[in-house]
C-alpha cells in the first residue's frame, strides 16, 4: 500500500495495483480500476515514485533482501531468465577432425 493525502491533510493507503490511471491537471487525481477517483496533494511524480518503491520492496522482500541494501539488477532476474553458465566441452579426436575439414573446406 501507499500512503497519499487528500486535500484537507488526512492520509490514506491505496493499493498501487488498483490505480488505473494518474491525471494531473491541475490537481493530482488517481483513478482506480473500480472508477473511483481520489484527489490527493501529492505531484502526479511523486505518486510515480511512491508506487516505484513500494514494488521494489516487495521484490526485495521476495529476494530475502534487507531494507536498504544495493543489489545489482541482474540478481533479481527471475529464475526462468538467468542464464546458465557455460562450460568448455571438450571433443572427441572424430569430432575434432570433422571440425578441421569443415573448417578447411572438407566434407
Amino acid at each position: 500500500m501507499i500512503v497519499a493525502t487528500r486535500p484537507n491533510n488526512s492520509q490514506f493507503a491505496v493499493n498501487p495495483d488498483l490505480i488505473e490511471r494518474i491525471h494531473s491537471s491541475p490537481e493530482t487525481t488517481l483513478v482506480l480500476v473500480d472508477g473511483s477517483i481520489f484527489t490527493v496533494t501529492e505531484s502526479m511524480a511523486e505518486v510515480i515514485e511512491r508506487i516505484a518503491a513500494y514494488r521494489a520492496r516487495v521484490i526485495a522482500i521476495a529476494h530475502g533482501i534487507p531494507e536498504g541494501a544495493s543489489v545489482p539488477a541482474s540478481a533479481l532476474a527471475p529464475a526462468s531468465e538467468q542464464r546458465p553458465v557455460a562450460r568448455p566441452v571438450e571433443l572427441d579426436r572424430v569430432r575434432a577432425r570433422r571440425l578441421e575439414r569443415a573448417g578447411a573446406g572438407g566434407r
